[in-house]
């Protein structure tokens, strides 16, 4: 038997969202992931680095499965249930979690890296990134690209141009190059995605906190109806994510 609008709404309204890990959905949902493996390129750039920072380590999920690690590896994270995981992963790895407060700067000396991190930042602080990084330094990361599961942001709160222009790859090289590093690398791949029911889509608005920044079930429940209806008499709803790799470095 079909389970009901509410049944889902409520189950996935109520689960933990803490930590980076999406397995909750599986068999719910499905999201193409890019050709370019960005786990397994971050750890063979790990692996010739004498000192690292991850930056918005989430819950540790995705540098826990990087290493091995440089002999000073550290990681910051905003959110603090997520830098609790984080520590209760990481700390026995070697690595070092520091919590820190969602803004600038940095708690680390000068140059005190040879590679900085970070895998969908929200916001990138490139001077920041610049200041810790040693001459010749890289920076390495995978950045959300714009107009990121857009089908879903219109859904419930209509286009949001002005909203992605920052996450554009132009937009993005032209941050970079104006904070100081060099671009080495730059692309970008669109990719599919699906919602097989409804409490997938409300655990993701739950736990993607960026798509829809005001989301609660409270707020969008007749959204939500409209589209567990539609899911219901069409089959999965389809978005899709974009991701941008970069690869850059300090002069010097």
């Amino acid at each position: 038997m079909a389970r009901t609008f509410e049944d889902l709404v409520a189950e996935a309204d109520s689960v933990s969202v803490d930590g980076w890990d999406f397995s909750w959905l599986d068999g719910r949902a499905t999201e193409e992931r890019p050709s370019w493996g960005y786990q397994r390129m971050l750890s063979r750039r790990l692996a010739a680095s004498s000192a690292a920072l991850d930056i918005h380590t989430g819950g540790g999920e995705v540098l826990a499965g990087a290493g091995p690690f440089p002999p000073a590896m550290a990681a910051v994270e905003t959110w603090p249930p997520n830098a609790a995981l984080a520590t209760r992963r990481l700390h026995p790895l070697g690595v070092l979690v520091v919590r820190i407060r969602d803004e600038p700067p940095l708690p680390f000396a000068d140059e005190a890296f040879d590679l900085v991190t970070t895998r969908h930042p929200i916001s990138v602080w490139w001077t920041e990134i610049l200041r810790v990084l040693r001459p010749g330094g890289g920076y390495f990361a995978q950045h959300i690209g714009p107009a990121t599961m857009g089908e879903l942001v219109e859904h419930f709160i209509g286009p949001q141009p002005e909203k992605w222009a920052e996450f554009d790859p132009d937009a993005v090289r032209a941050q970079a190059e104006a904070a100081g590093l060099e671009i080495r690398d730059l692309r970008m791949e669109r990719l599919r995605a699906e919602f097989f029911d409804i409490g997938a889509v409300v655990y993701f608005l739950r736990k993607v906190i960026w798509t829809v920044p005001d989301f609660t079930v409270h707020r969008y429940r007749d959204r939500l109806r409209e589209l567990h209806e539609r899911i219901e008499a069409e089959g999965p709803f389809v978005a899709h994510a974009t991701r941008v790799l970069v690869d850059a470095r300090k002069p010097g």
